[in-house]
């Protein structure tokens, strides 16, 4: 039988033949205790019991288990020999009843990889954590089951764990006789079950509301995350989102929160950003902060928590069939948490950020070789997992955003409702969804899906303005363009609007109309007769996902007046059409850097000014000509010292740049500005150096030979907890020697010991722009190892491993060369293998592009 990469046509063969009534799991982790401080255990037991249907009796399939090892199955009361039908993955189910009962008990492997069962030892007090992570497709790591989104089920969980512990799963739960039991669920999908154990803390709280019907619905509420985060856990931050969104989603959803309970857990080493198992909701541990953050970190939390709250109806309720229609759930919660974000909580302007974050992932992501429609072709688990990308969540958003402007807000809600209403507990395809918006809004969605979900790649719309012989525009015309590998022209429902200075110099709008853009070429026919524009902004208010360009005065407007721009939001869409143009090689690097530089001070909007501070960091690293980086790299930290030093005491601002500061130093006397403020004998009116700006600011010292191996211990011997640790060893790693280097490579590239967490950390730390020399051998040796890391390590840690070590500090020709050497002669790798490659191949062509038009500056 195949290995672990189940295919869309087996899944589909499988769900015509089969009907899953029901799951009982049962799960003893006692084992997880074990060496708390060693390795650990090994394995726990799995039992579990699937009821289910054949419509065609007699006929074979099979169920799903990654497991060490099978102790025993059962199918109809008949033993099977566990070493004839199970081959590591899959259990091979012969003869099979109209209607059967399978019976497994196995050995499954607790994690370090963050996928399946994961354990965690932390480091500052022994004590083990355990959660579970499945998506896409790694419950079968955990217990025996039918793998994939259409075969739902209800489930019941039952677990024995440590006296000490408690255990939460996606029923309510409670403790007898030693056994931890949960109601039973709702029919759902495996790859959204779930299980947490451990000494958690653990704060609750409610939510009530009446119905329209005059139905009283009560949720409890619930927040958990490890003990030794526990004094930095604003629980009543998270309550107060959860609330809120529990209320906007009832308001604009008309269905009741199908699930129960609502728990929240905050786990260590978690390899997402969280995950919408219902009743159960999972979250990286670094959205509790242990040090002074921004708004923009509190919004982006909040952002997450109603992301995730929208898969409670998109995903949970209603599923897709396959993963090729993954956008069902993702694109919509991407939308949803952004548009609860404005309407629900203090987070007003998340739009803004929506425009200037989340739409860059989606960019980027669209001109790469391997972009694809949002409505995707999957072949298999391994397309599925390199899926969960900027095409499928943010233009997924993006084009969701667009739909509401073209139907309206109201048909956009009034077709959800009826979908839900429609396929509750169901799983939808496409054409599901566009039925129901069609009914509401009257629209050709037929139309509208293929220019939108079923082609790739992203338009460009540039101003073309015409004046009369009076300085008023006489023509004013939006030109769309699109990549020769993608030449779609889509229809773009969009705003226009002209801005002039004002007699106090602010740079304002003060004529604007919205067109439907077609075709290459469309007439703004309201705008002509207007005074002539100093800027024209085709995307205002960011209706589109397309990529706004810019006439030529618009363009010497922004280069001398973009901070006076007083719309934040309009400001924001100028500097993300800047960093798209760096990108594309037509702005020189250190321009977008002198802009920053410039007009960066003045941005009001703190997610914007990270987001600056991130662009400016990259465009130094990877567009700048490299005869300009060290000037590029002076300027900037000077730059970003003067801003530190000028800005408000203690505010987000002072906090935003000390951290740029950090990203950039590398100059000895900024180096002593660092270590000055880490010893305290340098001190910034307003800034506390907390816990976590110390590493940020050890970071840089430790890259240039400023914090060696014993300075690195004593601070962690400081911050003696997991995210000390993880510091620890990125700085280690980054430290300017060829032994450092060596030892990086071979603890992630030759060994598996370390956890998913540690991994990510030590490839952070490998790879120094300030050390390209010093990663010269490791180009070759990176081509020598990515087949056999992707071959024998988990798909997780290859995607790791393969994007983390690929050489892009490397950047040359040679490079470029040898990656085309590596592909042309690995034509049948795995495709999901191949994929990685060649979108890191693309980002190299396009750094030299860049660098290239820097160059010419």
């Amino acid at each position: 039988m195949p290995g672990e990469n189940l295919s869309r046509d087996e899944a589909r063969e499988r769900a015509a033949l089969l009907s899953v009534d029901g799951y009982e799991v049962s799960l003893d982790v006692r084992s997880a205790i074990g060496d708390a401080r060693g390795e650990g255990p090994r394995t726990f037991r799995s039992v579990t019991t699937i009821r289910f249907r054949c419509n065609e009796p007699g006929a074979s399939s099979f169920a799903d288990l990654i497991a060490p090892s099978v102790t025993a199955v059962s199918l109809n009361g008949r033993d099977l020999d566990p070493s004839e039908v199970f081959d590591g993955s899959r259990i091979l189910l012969e003869d099979l009843a109209a209607d059967n009962e399978l019976v497994v008990d196995a050995q499954c492997a607790y994690s370090r990889t963050g996928e399946g069962m994961h354990r965690f030892v932390d480091p500052e007090d022994g004590e083990v954590y355990l959660y579970t992570q499945y998506e896409p497709a790694d419950s079968r790591r955990v217990f025996a089951n039918f793998e994939q989104p259409d075969l739902k089920a209800p489930f019941r969980f039952e677990v024995r764990a440590p006296e000490e512990w408690t255990v939460w799963s996606n029923g309510a739960g409670e403790r007898a006789d030693g056994v931890w039991r949960f109601a039973e669920t709702k029919p759902i999908s495996t790859y959204i079950t779930c299980v947490v154990a451990g000494p958690y803390h653990y704060v609750t709280d409610s939510y009530e509301r009446v119905l329209e019907d005059g139905t009283r619905l009560e949720i409890p509420l619930g927040a958990l995350c490890r003990k030794g985060l526990a004094p930095h856990f604003d629980a009543d931050d998270v309550f107060l989102i959860t609330k809120q969104g529990l209320d906007f989603f009832h308001d604009h959803f008309d269905y009741p929160y199908p699930f129960g309970k609502y728990d929240q857990a905050f786990v260590p080493e978690y390899n997402l950003g969280a995950m919408e198992n219902p009743g159960m909701v999972t979250f990286r541990e670094e959205y509790i902060f242990r040090g002074k953050v921004t708004r923009a970190s509190y919004e982006g939390r909040a952002n997450t928590i109603l992301h995730e709250m929208a898969h409670m109806w998109f995903g949970d309720l209603v599923t897709m069939e396959w993963w090729d229609d993954l956008w069902l759930k993702e694109s919509f919660a991407d939308f949803m948490g952004a548009f609860a974000n404005v309407n629900a909580t203090r987070f007003e302007d998340a739009w803004i950020t929506f425009a200037n974050r989340r739409k860059a992932w989606a960019y980027r992501a669209d001109q790469l070789p391997s972009t694809h429609p949002i409505t995707a072709d999957i072949r298999d688990l391994e397309d599925a997992k390199l899926n969960f990308d900027g095409i499928t969540y943010a233009k997924g958003a993006s084009a969701l955003k667009q739909l509401v402007a073209y139907v309206g807000q109201d048909a956009f809600l009034e077709g959800a409702r009826r979908y839900f209403k429609r396929h509750a507990y169901g799983n939808t395809r496409l054409g599901d969804l566009l039925s129901v918006l069609e009914e509401t809004s009257g629209r050709d969605m037929a139309a509208w899906s293929r220019s939108w979900l079923q082609t790739a790649g992203v338009n460009s719309l540039t101003p073309q303005v015409l004046l009369s012989a009076a300085g008023t525009v006489d023509e004013l015309a939006v030109v769309q363009e699109a990549a020769e590998s993608h030449p779609e022209l889509r229809p773009h429902r969009v705003a226009v609007g002209l801005y002039r200075r004002t007699a106090e110099g602010a740079l304002e709008r003060y004529a604007r109309a919205e067109v439907d853009v077609e075709g290459p070429r469309t007439v703004v026919a309201e705008l002509a007769g207007a005074e002539a524009p100093e800027l024209v902004l085709v995307n205002d208010d960011d209706l589109t996902y397309c990529k706004t360009r810019f006439d030529a005065t618009s363009l010497a407007t922004l280069r001398e007046h973009l901070g006076a721009l007083t719309d934040p939001l309009a400001r924001a869409l100028c500097w993300s059409a800047l960093w798209n143009m760096t990108r594309d090689a037509l702005l020189p690097a250190r321009d977008f850097a002198g802009l920053v530089l410039r007009f960066a001070g003045r941005e009001s909007d703190i997610g914007v000014l990270q987001m600056l501070h991130a662009w400016t960091g990259s465009a130094l690293v990877h567009y700048a000509a490299p005869d300009w980086r060290g000037t590029g790299g002076r300027l900037l930290a000077e730059g970003a010292l003067r801003e530190l030093r000028d800005a408000a005491p203690g505010s987000e601002q002072q906090l935003a740049w000390a951290r740029f500061f950090a990203s950039v130093a590398s100059e000895e006397a900024d180096l002593l500005v660092l270590r000055g403020l880490l010893e305290g004998t340098d001190k910034i009116d307003g800034l506390d150096v907390d816990q976590e700006l110390r590493w940020t600011f050890l970071a840089p010292l430790a890259a240039h030979g400023g914090a060696d191996e014993g300075v690195l211990a004593a601070e962690l011997a400081r911050d003696d907890t997991a995210s000390g640790k993880r510091h620890q060893v990125r700085c280690l790693a980054s430290r300017p020697s060829p032994a450092v280097k060596a030892q990086a490579w071979a603890q992630v590239v030759e060994s598996d010991a370390l956890s998913n967490a540690l991994v990510e950390a030590t490839i952070a730390g490998f790879a120094q722009p300030s050390q390209r020399e010093l990663l010269a051998p490791y180009t070759e040796k990176y081509f020598a190892a990515i087949e056999r890391v992707w071959a024998e390590r988990s798909i997780q840690i290859g995607m790791d491993v393969v994007r983390g070590l690929f050489p892009s500090l490397r950047d040359s020709r040679d490079t470029l060369d040898a990656t085309d050497a590596w592909l042309s002669a690995h034509e049948e790798a795995a495709p999901a293998l191949r994929r990685l490659v060649l979108e890191a191949r693309d980002d190299l062509a396009r750094a030299l592009r860049a660098q290239a038009c820097d160059g010419g500056a």
